[in-house]
């Protein structure tokens, strides 16, 4: 069966929209709420990151940064945030998709989130929150088959409803 709706995307952008507003709440502190600390796992050669090189060939598949007390200039966008990091003593600016995370821990409350890794991930495989004034967006495919041509379809359910 098609899944026209995209749950397992709309499962993941929403998780990414926790480690969103988490970093939001941080960012507007300018440091992170109570004991609250973050790890985040990102893939360093994904598309959209952007990082210094001599970090990429450290770190060449994956990396892991930590937000706690040393951290600079976080700044949160819909789809990516950037923050700047010390290694080795030499503020680094880094550029992080959304969409590159693997993992996000918080060990304070003991959460975390584990992201599917997709090699063929561009980026637009994750679903970014719909604004209030954007239309909703069905494919052609799923109004075809759902024989929705702009006009509404009312189904009764009260067949289905336990009595």
């Amino acid at each position: 069966m098609t899944d026209y709706i995209g749950y397992e995307a709309l499962t993941q952008a929403a998780m990414r929209g926790v480690v969103r507003e988490a970093l939001r709440e941080t960012a507007r502190n300018k440091t992170a709420p109570g004991e609250h600390h973050f790890y985040i796992t990102f893939r360093t050669k994904a598309p959209g990151v952007k990082m210094a090189e001599h970090l990429v060939e450290r770190f060449p598949d994956e990396m892991t940064i930590v937000i706690q007390h040393q951290f600079w200039d976080l700044e949160i966008f819909d789809g990516h945030f950037e923050v700047i990091l010390k290694f080795n003593g030499v503020p680094q600016h880094l550029s992080i998709p959304f969409a590159a995370m693997t993992r996000f821990v918080d060990p304070s409350v003991n959460f975390g989130l584990s992201f599917e890794r997709s090699d063929k991930a561009t980026g637009q495989d994750v679903v970014a929150p719909a604004a209030a004034d954007e239309p909703a967006h069905q494919p052609e495919e799923a109004k075809r088959a759902s024989g929705d041509q702009g006009a509404g379809t009312v189904v009764n359910i009260d067949a289905f409803r336990r009595k």
